[in-house]
């Protein structure tokens, strides 16, 4: 097509836009269509098919992957991802039965399945060729699972994109490779979905949680670090396919409009958790994961709705640590005393309110930076001064770095939670005792969070958060809503601090530390509020659980992983800034939402109009 310049005089000559497809843009990779598909088809049927076969000869790698039609371990993950690889793409296909998988884009999640079970595929490759010294450990069927994943992604990448590429945007003008695989990953909004009955939107809210159970049950139980890198694999590509299917959008739907329905359903599933184990191995790893949720979702208060950054919050779950230590009958407390269980919560938690009332008074009248390093130097002050507690430094009160040791396990109705107990059949042990209590105080912390957030004074914290001066303005008092937002938190953290002191049955300074190896310490407690998503119920529970888990279950990387959290964390800013979890007001506030802030015609007339 010519064109005329007007002032060089000239004629150049355009290409002609490109047609879109009515399916949508063409696709990462230059295949045919139908090509595309076969191939992608081809490569995750092969894929399962590999699944059936031996990847290794010898047994000396975890999970031995020696035999034939028995896929184990790592095998099942890759099984797993290849068939999730053919719903999707069967579901965009068109075909009936299916169609319910992709209400929302039918190209991305297939690219996104496909990606995970090529990671799962060749990170298995890698680590047996790491772990047993080379390919030539390799079975055949470790070969046709490295082809035909790999063969599954080039033919994915090769299927049309959900969203048709926009002409007036400069970016897709002329875009190159990594434009066009981010572009191809993009899926419109579902569309509106057709009305449930009553009681199908309730039986599709329980199925998630059971499946989530299961999900997070194989996680927890996965018995070597190979097998969980390649769940993490799985479960993060898997899990974001459903998001860009238009699954997520459709069950929060569902959940907004069943929340209490949702709310029972969750905590019945992660009560049952302690059913699914035979021993007590894993209910400790996920008792400690609930303390650190709940402490994380009390500071969620304090940094997600009120936005105040407080860097010393772990004192605060010491404090009431330390309160239950002291009346907890213990021989080595100073104080000789025996309190019951409900009012050693009570002194925990009133300990700490009235620390963060002390605190919070003559600090939060500070701002920014400046309240992050009066709270950081109490974290420390805290610290420094239970060690000091000796008897020589200071008073007798704590016993110093030896901290309060042999206290004694719960006795609640006559139930001693330090005793194996038989429930319906399945023996439950010590931590598994610990680990429903500390849900049922998850299930009280949970409900003053989302009580305090709708509330009144909610919407104070929101408002001061957003804009402390137009808050002000509008008659709010900036400071009386910050201090109660401090005391809240605190009051949680203390709470959950007391149930802390019975599971680890002592309690020590160095526990309590800005920055310590083994969570939860104020660090990782900001980094699971900010990775989950602030303001949010699920975010902070979600992170928590996720920073506490991977160092638990690897090992490893136990010497690296403040530089790899730091590293997740740079890369969730890029490009995720609102958390895993986020509410509607920060994915507009991170994420353009296509409104101009300024008209671009003329003065007083939109772009239209001019």
């Amino acid at each position: 097509m010519a064109t005329t310049d007007p002032q060089a005089g000239t004629t150049a000559t355009t290409a002609p836009a490109e047609p879109l497809d009515p399916t949508g843009a063409p696709g990462t990779l230059p295949l045919p269509p139908k090509a595309a598909r076969t191939l992608t088809l081809a490569g995750a049927v092969g894929t399962f098919a590999s699944t059936m076969l031996a990847w290794t000869w010898t047994a000396e790698f975890p999970g031995d992957l020696t035999y034939y039609g028995s896929p184990v371990d790592l095998q099942t993950l890759t099984l797993a991802g290849s068939l999730l690889t053919i719903a999707f793409l069967l579901a965009g296909n068109g075909v009936r039965g299916l169609r319910w998988l992709t209400p929302g884009g039918r190209t991305a999640p297939v690219t996104l399945a496909a990606l995970g079970t090529f990671g799962v595929a060749w990170f298995t490759a890698g680590a047996i060729a790491v772990v047993l010294g080379g390919f030539i450990h390799f079975e055949p069927g470790m070969w046709v699972a490295v082809f035909t994943s790999l063969l599954t992604v080039v033919g994915a990448l090769g299927l049309r994109a959900d969203e048709p590429f926009d002409p007036a945007d400069p970016a897709l003008r002329d875009p190159g490779p990594w434009q066009r695989f981010r572009h191809s990953l993009k899926a419109p909004a579902p569309a509106a979905a057709r009305e449930l009955p009553g009681w199908a939107e309730l039986l599709t809210i329980a199925v998630t949680f059971g499946v989530g159970l299961f999900v997070f049950t194989y996680g927890i139980d996965t018995p070597y670090g190979e097998l969980f890198i390649g769940f993490l694999i799985l479960v993060g590509f898997g899990a974001t396919a459903l998001a860009r299917a238009g699954l997520s959008q459709r069950l929060s739907k569902l959940t907004a409009k069943h929340r209490n329905i949702t709310f029972t359903a969750a905590f019945v599933a992660a009560a049952c958790f302690p059913f699914t184990q035979s021993s007590d191995q894993y209910t400790s790893v996920a008792a400690n994961i609930l303390i650190f949720a709940t402490v994380a979702l009390g500071l969620n208060v304090v940094v997600g709705l009120a936005g105040l950054l407080d860097l010393g919050y772990v004192a605060f779950l010491g404090v009431g640590a330390y309160a239950a230590a002291l009346v907890s009958g213990s021989n080595t407390s100073v104080l000789g005393v025996h309190f019951p269980f409900w009012a050693a919560v009570l002194t925990g938690a009133g300990a700490s309110l009235i620390f963060g009332v002390v605190i919070g008074a003559p600090t939060l009248r500070l701002h920014g930076d400046y309240l992050a390093i009066v709270t950081l130097g109490f974290g420390e002050i805290f610290r420094i001064g239970m060690e000091n507690l000796d008897g020589s430094s200071g008073p007798a009160v704590t016993n110093g770095a030896n901290g309060i040791a042999n206290i004694p396990d719960l006795v609640i109705f006559g139930f001693n939670l330090g005793e194996d107990h038989t429930v319906l059949g399945v023996e439950l042990g010590p931590f598994a005792n610990y680990y429903l209590l500390m849900l049922f105080f998850t299930i009280i912390i949970v409900t003053i969070f989302r009580r305090a957030d709708r509330s009144r004074i909610g919407r104070a914290w929101v408002a001061v958060r957003e804009d402390e001066t137009a808050a002000r303005a509008m008659g709010i008092n900036g400071f009386r809503v910050k201090l109660i937002a401090f005391a809240l938190g605190a009051t949680l953290a203390g709470m959950a601090g007391t149930v802390q002191a019975h599971v680890t049955s002592s309690v020590t300074p160095e526990q309590y530390q800005f920055v310590e190896v083994v969570p939860p310490n104020s660090a990782f407690l900001l980094a699971a509020v900010i990775l989950g998503g602030m303001g949010t119920v699920s975010g902070p529970l979600i992170g928590a659980s996720l920073l506490y888990l991977i160092p638990a279950k690897l090992q490893f990387i136990g010497d690296y992983q403040l530089l790899l959290f730091g590293l997740a964390l740079v890369l969730l800013m890029r490009y995720r800034p609102e958390g895993l979890i986020a509410d509607r007001r920060k994915k507009l506030e991170f994420h353009e939402t296509g409104q101009l802030d300024v008209p671009t015609g003329g003065p007083g007339l939109s772009k239209t109009e001019a």
